[in-house]
């Protein structure tokens, strides 16, 4: 895998030239080796279309999930483009899906912003949302903020729903609920998958691994989000931890698109464990805690 390396604000991005659109590895400057992305070449599964690799990293799917449509290959080279102080990757064409997705990076003052472009390049409306998968190194948790909210004046009506996939069991032993927060851990022991989602609340959801945390914030936009109202989302087995946000679905006209935007950072926290009281003393002046 032929990797291009490029320095931004605190961070260094590693953008793979032969296959994609991807962003195969994210760290600080000060810790050029540690990349919190887990990097997995040789796994794949097989497809009608033949194998598709994971390859690890950061990539972006169209939801909702679909086999063969969401395994597409992604293994030919891609064009990566500096302008006007923005990073471009340009995937081919998916001649059998009718979409072509780019993402492109920008430094911005809370950390990078990527930016998640697919666009139909069919002959006939294509109703889909943008998926931003972040495949994550072994070893850690992940975050998701459930903040209890009244959603009526008096507090009759529920305000959280959780998705769960039909291999996930809640009893897993990974799996930790709080007053406010989801938390998963990544065990490398545990081959069984298991998958969650939900409606972050505030709208970030994160990854802690050996002392850094990785932060993705999205923008909430009210309407439908795909596997019963999902934008965020996260799935691990015993190789990796998949970190996940989603846009709503849309109806994308011919030569149109639609984008979908995180706002990356990862900061140095220390150890610290899946428990809520330590989460949010770490956390308080990094994001919204509710």
């Amino acid at each position: 895998m032929k990797i291009r390396k490029f320095e931004i604000n605190k961070f260094i991005i590693g953008i793979p030239e032969d296959i994609g659109p991807r962003i195969i590895h994210f760290s600080l400057k000060k810790y050029p080796s540690g990349n919190v992305f887990a990097v997995l070449p040789e796994l794949f599964i097989n497809t009608e279309d033949g194998k598709w690799h994971i390859y690890g990293g950061h990539r972006l799917w169209t939801s909702p999930e679909g086999n063969p449509r969401s395994y597409s290959l992604d293994n030919k080279p891609v064009k990566i483009e500096e302008k006007n102080k923005c990073i471009n990757i340009y995937g081919n064409t998916e001649i059998q899906n009718s979409v072509k997705k780019e993402i492109s990076i920008k430094r911005v003052k809370e950390g990078i912003e990527i930016n998640h472009k697919i666009i139909n390049t069919g002959r006939w409306p294509i109703k889909f949302g943008c998926w931003a998968l972040s495949v994550m190194k072994k070893g850690g948790f992940a975050i998701i903020p459930i903040k209890p909210e009244k959603v009526d004046k008096h507090g009759l009506l529920p305000d959280r729903h959780i998705s769960l996939w039909q291999y996930t069991d809640i009893s897993d032993k990974r799996l930790i609920f709080t007053k406010n927060f989801i938390f998963v851990k990544q065990d490398e022991k545990i081959e069984k998958p298991f998958k969650i989602g939900t409606i972050a609340n505030p709208n970030w959801t994160a990854y802690y691994v050996g002392g850094l945390l990785f932060i993705k914030k999205i923008n909430f936009k009210k309407g439908e989000y795909p596997d019963f109202g999902c934008n965020v989302e996260v799935y691990t087995n015993s190789q990796f931890l998949e970190l996940e946000t989603l846009s709503t679905l849309e109806t994308v006209e011919p030569d149109s698109f639609i984008e979908h935007k995180e706002i990356w950072d990862l900061i140095e926290v220390g150890d610290i464990k899946p428990e809520e009281k330590e989460i949010k003393r770490t956390l308080k002046n990094y994001l919204p805690l509710g």
